[in-house]
């Protein structure tokens, strides 16, 4: 059946699922082109108005901070710099593209954010694209360019402010709804007291769960810390996805491949409570007794899965800050 294109989330695509190629993405539905960073589709009244972006390294102005993305507009091809991609010029709000996402911020309507491989790799992965969910338009701006023209005059951009819908607000797909109501009617009969809370940490868990089990799937169950592989009866390894930089208030890590590790059970309390700390060498240091498997010289990594830096240096930071100086001798 045909799907057709949106505003907000495409039914059958949840928040977290991978593309392999732009193509990929333009099949189901996610974005309009299979080149542009910006995709649009006509509204009610006909007018053109942003339903998605891409981000995959476009330009140099852009930032990415997870929560948070400035998005620089659209130019004309003869408008850039074939060899560069930078700009040559200044873009224009009358530019189809960067009037449809206008407009979007103008009616309020909320964004689907696609990252590519070509991203900032704090948060995408080597080779795929990633649906992230919903993001809200917050203010638009025309800004100057960090680089000039080739006549060494300025170049006006077109800038968007994007910012993460929370997770409760990100509406969930047809079988999110479905296992949300299938625990809200378990909630009934145990009479839970909180069901609102536990029922937006469901749908936050059933997006989230995703990235874990593709990296959980590369080691199959082997622990990145200790080396262990831990099987069930039946013969199938269990594994816990484990974040770095942990998720929520006050730590605000993304629920991303480089934020997060596989570890066996015990590993990820060492983790957590800070047993445990990665070197910038990848060298793993242990800084409180433990009992059971010891732990690797080094963690281990594969094939796509790059840990990024930054990560495992807040995660060390943190427990190092709060050590006191004869803990740490």
């Amino acid at each position: 059946m045909e799907i057709e294109r949106v505003i907000g989330h495409v039914e059958g695509v949840a928040v977290g699922d991978v593309f392999h190629r732009r193509m990929d993405v333009l099949r189901a539905k996610l974005h309009r082109a299979n080149q542009k960073g910006i995709s649009w589709l006509a509204d009610k009244d006909g007018s053109e108005v942003g339903d998605a972006i891409v981000l995959h390294g476009g330009y140099e102005d852009d930032e990415d901070h997870w929560t948070w993305v400035r998005y620089t507009g659209a130019s004309p091809d003869k408008d850039k710099d074939a060899a560069t991609g930078k700009l040559l010029r200044s873009q224009s709000w009358l530019y189809q593209d960067n009037a449809a996402l206008k407009r979007s911020y103008e009616r309020k309507y909320p964004v689907r954010v696609i990252r590519g491989f070509e991203g900032d790799p704090r948060y995408s992965l080597p080779d795929d694209y990633r649906y992230d969910g919903l993001y809200e338009i917050t203010a638009i701006r025309t800004a100057i360019s960090k680089s000039p023209a080739p006549d060494g005059s300025d170049i006006e951009i077109c800038q968007f402010d994007l910012e993460r819908l929370s997770d409760p607000l990100q509406e969930p797909t047809s079988a999110e709804r479905h296992i949300v109501e299938m625990l809200e009617e378990l909630d009934e009969q145990q009479e839970e007291k909180f069901p609102e809370v536990r029922t937006s940490k469901v749908q936050r868990l059933v997006r989230d769960a995703a990235a874990a089990r593709r990296v959980k799937k590369l080691y199959a169950g082997e622990c990145q810390l200790c080396g262990l592989r831990m099987e069930g009866p039946d013969g199938k390894p269990y594994s816990e996805g484990a974040h770095i930089r942990p998720i929520g208030a006050p730590h605000h890590g993304p629920d991303v491949e480089p934020n997060i590790l596989c570890l066996c059970p015990n590993c990820h309390v060492r983790l957590d409570i800070g047993a445990v700390v990665v070197a910038d060498d990848w060298s793993i240091i242990v800084r409180a007794g433990m009992f059971g498997a010891d732990v690797l010289p080094k963690l281990t990594m594969k094939g796509w899965h790059k840990v990024h830096p930054d990560y495992v240096r807040y995660h060390r930071e943190k427990w190092e800050k709060q050590a006191s100086p004869s803990q740490e001798q």
